[in-house]
């Protein structure tokens, strides 16, 4: 047996469209739906609220179809089920008012936050997208929780291995491209860019930001497995790239305008309980 709440629901969208274009005399009748005509006026105001132009004669005649099919479905369900008339018009009532909320603020937080707003908010408030960052490499061995010991220490083995050979002065993106299981930086010599201060790994980067430009560390255990550091390049600060946090941006300043503008319409009606 179908739910009356869902049953109820079949009916809202079409409700919604009607109610905003209810008189029959108004408009040419378009079509029949068993004793129900439908007219242009009411299809037309169905073609605004699903937002379709009015010159796309293939979308209007798809559309056509799905809303004559709709109220066919609607009309059956009513045949065959008793439904409440309240909590139909009840439903709608509340579904206009979600639409008129969600409409009027898509187009005003369209019209507040634009892309110069989110620019303009991004050049005042350069420090909170502003990082300190060292330029590292590094050389991994993995481990994981499923390793033995023994296949544990085969791998702080092996960074040593790895530790010996840069003593020996061996290059490190060699000795990275040899060793390190990381296979994507190990490509580029163990080049992992500019990362700043506890990404990858707490103790990694402590170590790494200690160093001096062009000094590696010795082989610690990090999350990861083993690890060998090297800087490339001293912490300096660095800003995120725009389009990196413009996403970011663009929702606090969507939040902020719509709290906004919500409190200054409710300032509007005043509104009492008895």
């Amino acid at each position: 047996m179908i739910g009356k709440h869902y049953l109820a629901c079949a009916f809202i969208s079409v409700a919604m469209v009607a109610g905003c274009s209810n008189d029959q005399s108004q408009g040419d009748v378009i079509a029949t739906v068993g004793d129900e005509a439908i007219t242009d006026t009411q299809f037309d105001a169905y073609l605004k609220f699903k937002n379709v132009p009015a010159d796309n004669s293939a979308r209007r005649d798809k559309e056509l179809e799905n809303y004559l099919q709709r109220e066919a479905l609607a009309a059956a369900i009513a045949q065959q089920e008793q439904m409440d008339e309240a909590l139909i018009e009840a439903e709608v009532r509340e579904f206009r008012k979600q639409a008129l909320l969600s409409r009027y603020f898509d187009t005003y937080l369209a019209e507040q936050v634009t892309e110069q707003a989110i620019k303009n908010y991004y050049n005042s408030h350069i420090d909170e997208f502003t990082e300190e960052k060292a330029h590292l490499a590094h050389i991994l061995l993995r481990t994981n929780p499923k390793m033995s010991d023994n296949e544990k220490k085969a791998q702080l083995n092996k960074s040593h291995e790895a530790y010996s050979k840069l003593q020996s002065g061996a290059d490190f993106a060699e000795v990275a491209e040899q060793y390190s299981e990381d296979t994507v930086s190990a490509k580029r010599g163990g080049d992992l860019g500019w990362v700043k201060q506890g990404a990858i790994d707490a103790n990694f980067t402590a170590q790494a930001f200690k160093l001096d430009a062009g000094e590696y560390s010795e082989p610690m255990a990090t999350t990861f497995g083993y690890h060998i550091v090297k800087q490339l390049e001293a912490p300096k600060k660095i800003n995120e790239p725009y389009e990196n946090v413009k996403g970011k941006i663009r929702h606090i300043l969507r939040q902020a305008a719509k709290e906004a503008e919500y409190e200054r319409l409710q300032a509007l009606v005043k509104v009492e309980t008895k």
